[in-house]
């Protein structure tokens, strides 16, 4: 079975903060209070796009942070929210979090197998509530207010079972993993005898002309029966 697999942390966005504030207003203590809550922070989806076929982005950018919520703001007014962090993932990743630092132990959260499907990695913090929400009959000059909750951080491991868009197929000996040591990150086993290649080796390869453009190379082992070696 072959993998391609990266680590990556994402971090849900804060809560906005409470707003203290008083309205002037006659014959109302201190004018009354009018602090608006603060705006939700946005939360970290992971969703399986048709549209990617490699996780070798991600080795190159694998910290994502959602936005924060605004913070409230007087006349009642809420702080707003922000928008939603999703991170596109070709189908077929499995989703895990790292339960220590080393990687060493995992939790399987999600098998994206299927187009569209999404789940929710990092939770974003809830916005605190504004000095209006503290009102009462009893309690008509409130000072107290929120601070918005923190969004919740997780550090994942994404791991994809490849399947190749292009095979090489040719006699032993003829350069093929050769080749795609030159075409892409890949280092498979080179020697001058026949029969090198025992499992298939894949390659990452960015399109001509387009760097945002991926595909996978497969060096095909020997398909001639009997002609594997084991050593």
């Amino acid at each position: 079975m072959f993998v391609d697999e990266v680590d990556i942390h994402v971090l849900a966005g804060d809560g906005g903060r409470g707003c203290l504030s008083f309205r002037r207003e006659k014959y109302v203590p201190r004018g009354g209070p009018d602090g608006g809550d603060g705006g939700h922070g946005g939360s970290v989806f992971v969703v399986a796009a048709p549209s990617k076929n490699t996780l070798v982005d991600f080795r190159f950018h694998p910290e994502f942070k959602a936005g924060r919520g605004q913070h409230g703001q007087g006349s009642n007014r809420t702080g707003e929210s922000a928008d939603d962090l999703e991170i596109t993932v070709p189908i077929g990743t499995l989703i895990f979090e790292k339960k220590n630092p080393e990687g060493t132990e995992v939790e399987l959260l999600a098998d994206l197998a299927e187009e569209g499907q999404r789940i929710l990695v990092a939770k974003g913090g809830r916005g605190g509530r504004g000095n209006a929400r503290f009102a009462s009959s009893t309690h008509q000059a409130p000072t107290e207010h929120e601070d918005g909750k923190p969004g919740e951080e997780r550090r994942l491991r994404l791991e994809m079972k490849l399947l190749a868009d292009v095979g090489l197929v040719g006699f032993p000996n003829a350069g093929k993993s050769t080749l795609i040591s030159v075409i892409s990150a890949a280092r498979p086993k080179i020697a001058d005898y026949p029969f090198t290649t025992l499992e298939p080796n894949l390659g990452v390869v960015s399109a001509e002309g387009d760097k945002f453009r991926t595909y996978v190379v497969a060096d095909i082992p020997g398909l001639i029966e009997g002609a594997r070696s084991e050593e």
